[in-house]
């Protein structure tokens, strides 16, 4: 009988295996699942043998990836038969098809139990594994006494123990009071007295866990670590199924460091010198060979070391050991472990007087920056920028220049950053500053935030012997023909100032400065045009008295923006022009700013705070803020003086004097042409460096909704009724709305992952939201990426899903608060009902600090196609199903004019990238493309989509297109899909005529009598 049955399975299997499609396979197993509904129905005349081989076959099927949506209930009763054979497969098929949340788990409890405390150890073993696998709170409560008690019975054989202790961390994950830190700390350190290095293992993962919570209740457990860990390096003991590649156990070796470093600096001399006696023999012999698995297992235990003696502040000379040894690993080929070398080296500047010993390494970090892989180029500029010193910094910001011209531009961001808060921080002259920035404005504009630029303008203004330097280096950047804007801006503003002290030299004078920067003028934006007009303004200050031909210019300019839609340029405008005709009394009016009051710049200050987290201390925070939410956090871990966002690191936005009053926040009291403005002191947040840009493409929609709160300022009203919308000359006008606009095309994003399963869905200043996805069938499941790029919490934030009618989608929970420089990953799953291009729409909204709460709808893409398999069929499967559908509603034809002209290889990518299928050669006519896919959803199941598109070699802008499928609003709702995937861009060409002239035939292939497919398709 037993063969029998197995036999039924084996056919079963064989059947699968021979089918020729998809499609016949679904058929099968259709075929197969509505007998199995037959017999489940009759299950009271089922024994438990027979509910076994059917069991069985659901469980193959489920593991092919069709949904079983019944006969749980019978695998869960299997649980209790009284033979191991049927007892094997309901714990197995249990574990697989039911979730920890699955009313039906809470009938298996009391058989679980009974096996657990049973003598029968094979029982233990299957009952262990099953609450290891899918235990949750309720199982938790109930079992965790009986498996603590099997833990630490010595009645009790290894192989069972050591499962004891993987069920329990489970317990314990899901409910942490379930162990008694009293009643177990004690037993915990006896466990690590166990010679057995299974269960040595699992209880070392166990402990992990407990002093990851508290620490102080296992201090008994830390001198045993050390035994262990003596034990293992020395090779004693250690049996040669423990040994993976010479190395005895690695994987308690690196989980009993771990667990040391949730303890604080170990005082016991003893402890301490054993435990550097090992972490010595491990430093000395770990080297890189040639064998992969062997090098992942030994550097795995040294980088582990690493952290450990890091973490108990080593010796000088064995932290030298560690970097020279790490210096070795940046030099190697493989990509892998240069990558894990310039990190660890990164982290060792967390530990003091080590700089010195990594500088020696300088050489060979800078070559990293030229790496083809971006991730080794990152963690090296991080290198580089956290060992810069005044030693140093010239040479390493020199680098950072000359890497700048061919950088990545994902990476020039980062390094503009990085370059000027360097330059500034370590300059050994104000003068090379003032190259520095100017240099790097002119290699990297675009991303140079104006931040930097208004730092500099401080600098100029408060050295008077740097004021001629800065004009005259400013005045030969505009002699070349194309420069950036913030080029523009930042010498125009410093010629403005100090040019006349340039009237000396050649090509100086205030007329000629005025023409090479009024050159400029027509290529600017709106935001710099108000600063060219005070640079004009003080351009006639400084040339008293004036030169008629020059003040007649600088006035057709100031009346031309005088009527000007933009009210910051035609306020200017008409202010300078009455000013500008007061002569000599202009010298009074429009002075030269004031020095500015010295004060440590935000940039470095915020750069310098951020030493004070270690990696180690942001990971901690987080976990406990993880506990609170099913989302999973994860923290970008910088170095202690690493780079930070440029959205955190707002250099002084303006030149200006600060004031206090006694019940509003801090202002500053800006004066300029003898105007004094009052704006905020903290400017709103620039984009950051790309959190997800290793893992995520382009994409994202609809705009957001943007409400801002400005404190009132508290000053004189002789001050608020001043000229507040003068501002500063150099302060862009975007700038004073605070308003959070997206970063990139939200729509481009969107249609970009039309054709793709991961990418960006939208992003601003304060937070990026990715997708990576993937679909089976009708079903799908998809990690929405939220990523703070801020120093600051993200808070309030609220997701949620507006599903159309044919979808539906459940989103896990969403926290209410993203930690600064985290990443959170929220799960939704998707299930697809029946045919429908409906899209859902995210709704999405959160708070940054006080000003800003931000709104945005965002188009999810979860869309037809998405559900979608390609199928590549033969001319003897294609035909007989294209014939049997003939016509409407099945089978439906339209003429589609607009459409993107393209040739046929790009409409091919286009169809493939849209999970339709090309078949090639089942259409005689090369200007003619036949396709077929499959379609999926819970209402029509697997359904075949077959299609012609008939092109016109003569006219690429029209096409015919032919689809047919088995169900009538599939057939239209996929030909309204591919027609607006075809025309989704418009094209630049004569209009098409009017729908009522004639329609003529997109292709001669299609009025062809002669044409061999016409009779077949159409």
């Amino acid at each position: 009988m037993a063969l029998s049955g197995m036999r039924g399975l084996s056919v079963f299997i064989s059947d699968i295996r021979n089918c020729q499609n998809k499609e016949q396979e679904r058929l099968r197993v259709d075929k197969e699942l509505g007998n199995l509904r037959t017999r489940f129905k009759n299950e009271k005349g089922l024994t438990h043998y027979e509910k076994k081989k059917y069991v069985w076959k659901m469980l193959y099927i489920y593991m092919l990836g069709y949904d079983v949506d019944f006969g749980h209930m019978e695998a869960v009763s299997l649980i209790s038969a009284p033979k191991y054979p049927e007892k094997q497969v309901g714990y197995i098929v249990t574990s697989c098809l039911l979730n920890e949340n699955h009313d039906f788990l809470r009938l298996a409890i009391n058989t679980v139990r009974n096996d657990i405390i049973g003598r029968n150890e094979t029982f233990q073993c299957l009952a262990l594994t099953l609450v290891g696998n899918i235990g949750g709170r309720e199982f938790a409560e109930s079992l965790a006494p009986d498996v603590q008690k099997l833990l630490i019975s010595s009645s009790v054989r290894p192989l069972v123990r050591k499962k004891a202790a993987l069920c329990l961390l489970r317990l314990y994950r899901k409910n942490p009071d379930v162990v008694n830190v009293d009643g177990w700390a004690d037993r915990m350190a006896q466990l690590l007295d166990e010679r057995d290095l299974g269960v040595l293992t699992s209880s070392m993962s166990l402990l992990v866990a407990l002093v990851a919570n508290n620490h102080d209740a296992y201090w008994s457990s830390l001198p045993k670590c050390v035994r262990i860990l003596e034990r293992l390096i020395r090779n004693q003991d250690v049996p040669q199924e423990y040994t993976y590649y010479g190395i005895p156990s690695p994987w308690i070796q690196v989980k009993t460091m771990r667990a040391l470093q949730y303890f604080p600096t170990i005082e016991d001399p003893n402890t301490r010198r054993s435990l550097f006696e090992v972490l010595q023999r491990i430093l000395m012999g770990t080297d890189v060979v040639k064998n992969v698995n062997k090098n992942n297992a030994s550097h795995a235990v040294l980088f582990e070391a690493l952290a450990l003696v890091m973490h108990l502040d080593a010796e000088k000379e064995m932290m030298s050991q560690c970097i020279a040894l790490l210096g070795k690993f940046i030099a190697v080929r493989e990509p892998n472990i240069r990558y894990l070398g310039l990190e660890n080296m990164t982290r060792m500047l967390m530990v003091t007087e080590v700089q010195e010993i990594i500088k020696r390494h300088q050489a060979q970090i800078i070559t990293s920056l030229k790496d083809p892989d971006i991730s080794i180029r990152r963690r090296a500029l991080d290198l580089l920028y956290g060992m810069c010193d005044v030693s140093n910094a010239k040479d390493i910001v020199e680098e950072l220049l000359q890497y700048l011209s061919t950088a990545d531009f994902a990476m020039r961001e980062e390094l503009s950053l990085k370059a000027a808060i360097l330059a500034e921080k370590f300059a050994p002259d104000l003068s090379w500053y003032v190259d520095v920035i100017l240099q790097l404005i002119d290699k990297a504009g675009d991303f140079v935030s104006d931040d930097i630029w208004f730092r500099v303008v401080q600098f100029v203004t408060n050295n008077e012997d740097l004021q001629p330097y800065a004009a005259l280096k400013a005045r030969s950047y505009l002699d070349k023909p194309a420069i950036h804007e913030t080029m523009v801006k930042v010498s125009a503003y410093i010629l403005g100032e100090y040019g006349h002290l340039l009237a000396r030299r050649p090509g100086c004078s205030p007329k000629e400065i005025f023409i090479i920067i009024n050159e400029k003028l027509p290529t600017v934006s709106t935001s710099t045009i108000p600063i060219l007009l005070s640079t004009y303004a003080k351009i006639l200050m400084h040339s008293q008295p004036p030169d008629k031909e020059l003040q007649s210019q600088i006035w057709a300019i100031f009346s031309k923006y005088e009527g000007c839609i933009d009210s910051e340029i035609q306020q200017r405008a008409v202010e300078y022009h009455a000013l500008s005709r007061k002569g000599a009394a202009l010298m009074d009016i429009l002075a030269e700013m004031p020095k500015f009051p010295e004060r440590q710049s935000s940039l470095i200050k915020k750069a310098e705070d951020s030493e004070a987290d270690t990696a180690e201390q942001s990971a901690i925070k987080l976990r406990t803020q993880q506990q609170a939410s099913n989302a999973l956090v994860v923290t970008d871990q910088l170095p202690a003086n690493g780079p930070q966002p440029v959205g955190q690191l707002g250099i002084v936005k303006v030149p200006s004097m600060s004031i206090t009053d006694d019940n509003t926040s801090e202002q500053e009291v800006t004066r300029e042409n003898g105007i004094l403005t009052v704006i905020d002191s903290q400017p709103p947040s620039t984009a950051s460096p790309d959190l997800l840009g290793d893992l995520l493409g382009p994409l994202a929609i609809e705009g957001p909704s943007v409400t801002t709160h400005q404190p009132e300022p508290s000053v004189a009203s002789d001050l608020q009724s001043g000229i507040r919308a003068d501002a500063l000359a150099i302060e862009p006008v975007e700038e004073l709305a605070n308003n959070v606009q997206p970063i990139g095309d939200i729509a481009e994003r969107f249609h970009a992952l039309i054709v793709k399963d991961s990418g960006v869905l939208y992003e601003d200043p304060y937070i990026q939201i990715g997708i990576k996805a993937e679909w089976r069938a009708h079903q799908g499941r998809f990690l929405l990426y939220l990523g703070n790029k801020n120093i600051a919490p993200l808070l309030s934030v609220q997701a949620m899903i507006l599903p159309p009618s044919h979808l539906q989608i459940e989103l896990s929970l969403v926290p209410e608060t993203i930690p600064p420089r985290a990443q959170v990953q929220c799960p939704v799953e998707v299930i697809n009902l029946r045919p429908s291009r409906d899209l859902a729409v995210l709704d999405f909204s959160y708070k940054f600090g006080t000003h800003v709460q931000v709104n945005v709808k965002l188009r999810l893409p979860a869309l037809l196609n998405k559900f979608l398999q390609p199928i590549q069929l033969s001319a003897e499967e294609f035909f007989p199903q294209w014939r049997s559908l003939s016509g409407p509603p099945l089978k439906l034809q339209e003429v589609v004019r607009g459409v993107r002209p393209m040739p046929l290889a790009e409409m091919t990518n286009l169809f493939n990238s849209l999970r339709v299928m090309v078949c090639p050669g089942l259409d005689p006519n090369a200007n003619n493309l036949v396709a077929s896919t499959t379609f999926y959803s819970e209402s029509t199941r697997a359904m075949l989509c077959l299609m012609r598109i008939e092109t016109d070699p003569a006219d690429r802008s029209q096409l015919r297109m032919t689809i047919a499928s088995g169900d009538p609003v599939l057939t239209s709702e996929l030909k309204e899909f591919i027609k607006e995937q075809l025309v989704h861009i418009p094209i630049p060409s004569t209009p098409m005529p009017p729908q009522t002239q004639p329609v003529s035939s997109p292709t001669t292939a299609m009025s062809d009598p002669g044409d061999l497919l016409a009779g077949l398709l159409n």
